[in-house]
């Protein structure tokens, strides 16, 4: 049994694939804050329902003979969705990327990264605590 692959670690881990996809769609707005007609966009909040429910991800076959049948051919979709999400105003060039508002959300990510992180580290030195381990 993995104990790593228990609930609570695979919605850790879920957490922070969603912070770090969110860190990138909001790098991508700061990048775009002078171009023309780009609308600044978020990913969807996750709920708790969403975290619990979230597909694990599973070990595929690799086909490697053209006679070989391929026994799981669809991978669940991991990717979160990317939504819409202009900010309060929007330049006369139809930009609508605030960029302090760009930075408070970058910074509220990278918090909430770290406290997931550090959960996870947690859990991890309670998980050996547990087993009788040490506690490094």
């Amino acid at each position: 049994m993995n104990l790593l692959s228990t609930p609570i670690f695979d919605i850790l881990r879920t957490k922070m694939g969603w912070l770090q996809e969110r860190q990138g769609v909001l790098a991508e707005n700061v990048a775009n804050a002078n171009t023309p007609n780009f609308e600044a966009r978020d990913l969807k909040e996750m709920t708790f329902d969403q975290l619990v429910a979230t597909p694990r991800p599973t070990v595929a076959s690799k086909v490697t003979h053209a006679n070989h049948i391929a026994l799981n051919p669809t991978t669940p979709q991991t990717r979160f969705r990317i939504e819409g999400a202009p900010d309060t105003e929007v330049s006369p060039s139809g930009n609508s990327v605030v960029l302090e508002d760009q930075m408070l959300k970058i910074s509220a990510n990278q918090a909430d990264y770290q406290a997931a992180a550090t959960l996870y580290t947690k859990s991890i030195g309670m998980l050996r605590i547990a087993l009788g381990g040490n506690q490094r």
